[in-house]
């Protein structure tokens, strides 16, 4: 049986409480089932990431893969319909799947990812290339973004009210906008709902592959201002930020051939939605103090900047 990192079991426990450590409990006797099943081998060290473990394996064929095991949770439901949609076009290749385990086995590629490429002209125009090529018509049961749009409207209004914040009334206005006017509108165009240079990695068969889906269909240019959220810590050290971040958008929009006024009203959005994010819940990488201020200081920063327009 495989051990289950103690980090991964914590946190999903401290994260999930009593059913995290039943299924913590159980995860050992389910890899054990799948990789019988599916007739594969432990073939490397086990992996996690924030809910689930990663298995590298080899398969009956000889063939390496991945066997990834997450936590049961409405969020983790379609990842594999979108692996599936996909067909390894721009992703990694689903080969099983168990959706009563949330389960698949999957290509395997290596641990590099797009966002230790120092070059950033370099990994905003792989994600571009990405997005363009995740842009296929939806499954039928995906969630559609358009269904939240009405919340995120609340949660702005919501935030702008209760928190204490630097973001003058038309910035706050600019992302009630995008909502109102391109959130409600988005089409049945599957895209992969998380697109930063962590969930893209290096491959054998493609140089880049996307992995870690949402599966959910919308706008494709909603994805250019996850990315840009992503590259906040980089763009934080240009001595030009709205230079920098006209770059960005240009080198992505091209790249991913989107409206170029779309793409930055997206990115503005989520600018906003992530400094209020900030101030209520605080960051992967910064949960309070100093640093949490200036992180929550520079996404008003660039809220702004992208509102007056770059």
């Amino acid at each position: 049986m495989i051990a289950v990192p103690e980090a991964f079991a914590h946190t999903t426990v401290e994260r999930e409480g009593e059913s995290g450590a039943t299924w913590i409990a159980a995860l050992p006797s389910i890899v054990d089932e799948l990789l019988m099943r599916w007739e594969c081998v432990p073939d490397g060290a086990i992996m996690h990431g924030g809910v689930g473990v990663v298995v590298p394996v080899r398969r009956r064929s000889g063939e390496t893969a991945v066997l990834k095991v997450s936590f049961p949770h409405p969020g983790n439901v379609h990842e594999p319909d979108a692996f599936a949609a996909w067909g390894g076009h721009g992703a990694v290749l689903l080969y099983e799947r168990d959706a009563e385990q949330f389960a698949m086995l999957l290509e395997r590629v290596h641990t590099t990812r797009l966002a230790e490429i120092e070059d950033n002209d370099e990994v905003v125009l792989t994600a571009g290339r990405i997005n363009r090529r995740l842009a296929v018509p939806a499954p039928p049961d995906l969630p559609r973004l358009r269904e939240q749009a009405n919340a995120w409207e609340q949660q702005l209004r919501k935030d702008a009210q209760e928190l204490p914040h630097a973001l003058s009334r038309p910035v706050v206005d600019a992302a009630v906008a995008t909502v109102r006017e391109l959130g409600r509108t988005q089409p049945d165009t599957l895209i992969h709902g998380d697109l930063h240079p962590g969930n893209i990695l290096r491959a054998d068969r493609e140089p880049w592959l996307a992995v870690d889906p949402k599966g959910c269909a919308g706008d494709p240019a909603y994805d250019a201002g996850t990315l840009l959220k992503s590259r906040a810590l980089t763009l934080f050290e240009a001595d030009d930020l709205p230079k920098a971040l006209r770059r960005a958008l240009d080198v992505f929009t091209e790249a991913a051939e989107l409206d170029r006024v779309r793409v930055q009203r997206w990115a503005q959005f989520h600018a906003v939605q992530g400094a209020f994010w900030g101030r209520r819940h605080g960051f992967r990488v910064a949960r309070g103090g100093l640093d949490l201020g200036r992180i929550i200081g520079f996404a008003e920063h660039m809220a702004k900047t992208l509102t007056e327009g770059t």
